[in-house]
């Protein structure tokens, strides 16, 4: 057999795994939908309570189908959160093989490291930026003036919050894994903080609907976890240089 026969040969075998580990999540899906589906209506009210509180507000429909395709919506989103270690670990199975010990020690860490991050995000979403928007918006109600809300507006708003927070959250990781792979230093990343803030605010523009307070609220806590991966790269270059010296 040729290398070229033996290349290809590898390649088809690469696909076929990749292939069987992601009809494995499908399926892992495929099953848990139905089952999160029966939860749905108690989780999408343990998710209004959580952000509307006491606050007295009702939230409306104006559709016959529009609270369950929420439910539907919610299903799914709850079915791949709780599917997720499984769907990690597939994909795991699939790269690991090709990856060297040290390979596999970082990408270890730095998955856990950044799935915490993102579920970080997810909770602050959810238990703070929501119910200051809400207030937020409870502040323009007067007696003439009655607040409103679409169930789906609301839900749809707080599920891309989630998103984006939880996209967000991972600035650390990628600015200290960046200086740590010495892609670039600390001083030059140091140096250019007015154009990170500009980045920060660029990115939290369209991550969150088009009013200023989105934006500050995802874009505040972006730069302090930005500040705080530069700390943390500065701490282990200097802790490795000072190991190196001893």
């Amino acid at each position: 057999m040729s290398n070229d026969d033996k290349n290809e040969e590898s390649f088809i075998s690469h696909l076929e795994a990749l292939r069987a580990a992601l009809l494995k999540c499908v399926y892992s899906l495929a099953i848990a939908v139905p089952v999160t589906f029966l939860f749905a209506p108690k989780i999408l009210n343990s998710l209004i309570k959580i952000f509307i509180g006491n606050s007295g507000i009702s939230l409306n429909y104006f559709s016959p189908v529009e609270v369950f395709m929420l439910q539907i919506k919610i299903s799914i989103l709850v079915a791949f959160l709780i599917c997720l270690p499984y769907i990690m670990k597939q994909l795991w199975d699939f790269i690991l093989p090709a990856l060297y010990d040290n390979e596999k020690k970082f990408l270890k860490t730095l998955v856990l490291i950044s799935s915490g991050l993102f579920f970080s995000g997810v909770l602050f979403a959810l238990f703070v930026i929501m119910p200051l928007i809400m207030n937020f918006g409870m502040q323009f109600s007067t007696d003439t003036v009655r607040a409103m809300f679409n169930i789906s507006g609301i839900i749809n708003l707080l599920l891309w919050l989630c998103i984006a927070f939880g996209l967000m959250f991972q600035v650390p990781v990628i600015t200290y894994y960046l200086i740590k792979s010495d892609i670039i230093s600390y001083s030059s990343i140091a140096d250019k903080r007015p154009y990170v803030i500009v980045i920060i605010l660029i990115l939290s523009a369209v991550l969150t609907p088009p009013d200023i307070i989105s934006q500050l609220l995802l874009g505040t806590p972006t730069y302090l976890l930005f500040e705080a991966g530069l700390l943390l790269a500065k701490l282990k270059k200097k802790k490795n240089l000072t190991d190196s010296d001893s």
